[in-house]
């Protein structure tokens, strides 16, 4: 069942999202975590099955969302062909926020302020757990569910991390 959201709590717009796409969830709120491995324990899922939300920038005023595994990272040459285009950048932490609503570490597409679009790596599948707008704060979705809820392309986007 849905946790009620706390207007209080910066995840609460993330929740309320959630709930407006009909999305089914589990929440995890835990505290700090220094690793990957820390975070998918705390969660109670494997790494890759950690989606990470990051945040790239097209163009001035066209960025897009990309869910990636979390034992991967963008494969920039294949986003840039997916997009059809040369150049792609990380914003800053302050244009990134200023687009999002959400801080570094909590971004999610899930209640973002601006809607974005949405890129999914090919294997945003099965059970995924996604952050939550705040730290420490983990929704546990079915990937495919998220994915058709939020409208993604689904690509193959992403390399082995390291």
């Amino acid at each position: 069942m849905p946790e009620q959201p706390d207007p209080t709590d910066r995840s609460a717009r993330a929740l309320a999202a959630a709930d407006e796409l009909g999305l089914s969830y589990e929440v995890t709120r835990h505290g700090p975590v220094g690793s990957l491995e820390e975070a998918a324990a705390a969660r109670g899922v494997e790494p890759c099955q950690i989606v990470k939300t990051m945040v790239v920038r097209v163009t001035d005023g066209d960025h897009r969302f990309v869910l990636v595994p979390g034992d991967r990272e963008i494969s920039w040459p294949l986003l840039r062909t997916l997009l059809g285009v040369n150049r792609i950048s990380m914003p800053s932490a302050d244009a990134a926020r200023e687009v999002t609503g959400y801080v570094r570490g909590t971004i999610t597409p899930l209640g973002a302020t601006t809607a974005l679009p949405v890129i999914a790596d090919e294997r945003v599948t099965g059970p995924v757990s996604i952050g939550g707008g705040g730290y420490g704060v983990a929704l546990t979705v079915d990937g495919d569910a998220l994915v058709a809820a939020l409208g993604a392309t689904v690509a193959d986007v992403t390399a082995p991390a390291g």
